[in-house]
């Protein structure tokens, strides 16, 4: 059975959730004999990959803009194109997102015995980083993608919330996967590697850790104000990439108003040893994600027994359960990493018992076990 998976930037992951969710569901997937082909963003053609583990990667031709307006015409442009092109030789097309919703009508045009699976991931229209325009559409291609897809798929119970109950009949929940990572060593060989992101001296877990895109319903403006009020010794590692300008700016505005030197900026790295070696090291995980679904660095932070200080709101708990030290602004944040850094060890148990919780409900051998399932019973039986 031939399957395309649209709607991310492609594999190998460099930018956010999709492209995470793409690789880890892909790789697990051509395990079980399924022919896979995901879309990818334009790369010159000397650095293309065209077969990564045996699944296919399908490139746009056209390069993006740097402008942000015409960079998110530009992925919409994407996406509609590959839906035109891969929807005639393809049993199923798995789509994350609803950012062209209404363009989801397109695959059956081309070929009446394809299936649409539409990934709804989180609360899009929400979003402050849209402006009002950009958020209406997203609500309207929220609908449509619903309508046109012969399955929708929520990666958190609480997103069913946000289906009309009249589609809730091809509604199913099927989560983010995560791995358990292997132990990365606090060495000098790792740290040399950190040394090219910064300059800085940050010491094992002795630095609170932020991974995120750095926007506003990230709550990055929260945990900073929150950093910046409490009376600490321990810096801040963030690690991430401003989506906007001008919260940038806001952002920088803040920290030189205290002229706080101890938050670290290190940008995005997408090296998984040096990911996974400050996860593993930190004293503690700040989440500030609002309007998920299931967000994967909540997992990977989870997965890699950390104390885990999240936004309260429904998406985190439902991953963390009892097992997090929740904040609703900065005043409540400040207090808590106070206490945190205070005594640490008197977090021991949730770090360990939300490890134990997502390593049993996020999986990715439950989850793409789910996947496989859910083609079976469309029809889609394939020979392992």
């Amino acid at each position: 059975m031939k399957v395309a998976i649209l709607g991310s930037r492609g594999i190998p992951a460099k930018y956010g959730g999709f492209e995470t969710f793409a690789e880890g569901l892909t790789e697990n997937l051509t395990k079980k004999g399924f022919d896979l082909t995901v879309s990818c963003e334009y790369e010159p053609h000397k650095s293309r990959i065209k077969d990564l583990n045996g699944i296919k990667l399908d490139y746009f031709p056209i390069k993006p803009p740097k402008n942000y307006l015409l960079r998110k015409f530009y992925e919409n442009l994407s996406d509609i194109y590959f839906l035109i092109k891969l929807s005639r030789n393809y049993d199923i097309i798995i789509f994350l997102g609803i950012e062209v919703g209404m363009f989801l009508f397109i695959p059956k045009l081309l070929n009446r015995q394809i299936k649409t699976l539409v990934n709804i991931d989180g609360v899009m229209w929400e979003r402050t980083k849209f402006n009002k325009l950009e958020r209406w559409l997203l609500k309207i291609n929220h609908v449509l993608a619903i309508r046109f897809a012969d399955i929708v798929i929520a990666d958190s119970k609480e997103m069913m919330r946000y289906v009309e109950d009249k589609y809730q009949n091809k509604t199913i929940y099927l989560s983010y996967g995560i791995q358990i990572p292997e132990r990365i060593p606090w060495n000098d060989k790792n740290l040399k590697k950190l040394a090219k992101y910064t300059k800085a001296l940050i010491s094992e877990e002795n630095y609170f850790l932020v991974v995120a895109r750095l926007e506003p319903e990230n709550n990055i403006h929260t945990i900073v104000e929150a950093y910046l009020e409490a009376d600490l010794k321990t810096p801040m590692v963030v690690l991430g990439d401003f989506t906007s300008p001008a919260y940038q700016k806001e952002i920088e505005k803040m920290i030189l108003a205290y002229d706080s030197p101890r938050i670290i900026f290190l940008g995005s790295i997408y090296d998984e040893d040096i990911l996974n070696m400050l996860r593993q090291n930190c004293m503690a995980y700040i989440h500030g994600h609002s309007v998920g679904g299931t967000n994967p660095s909540l997992l990977e932070a989870a997965i890699s027994k950390n104390i885990i200080l999240a936004h309260n709101n429904i998406f985190n708990r439902e991953v963390c359960g009892k097992n997090a030290i929740y904040f609703d602004d900065s005043n409540e944040l400040k207090t808590q990493i106070e206490l945190v850094e205070q005594n640490p060890e008197n977090y021991s148990k949730i770090k360990y018992d939300v490890h134990n919780s997502v390593k049993n409900e996020y999986s990715w051998e439950k989850i793409s076990n789910g996947y496989e399932n859910l083609l079976n019973s469309m029809g889609c039986n394939h020979d392992k």
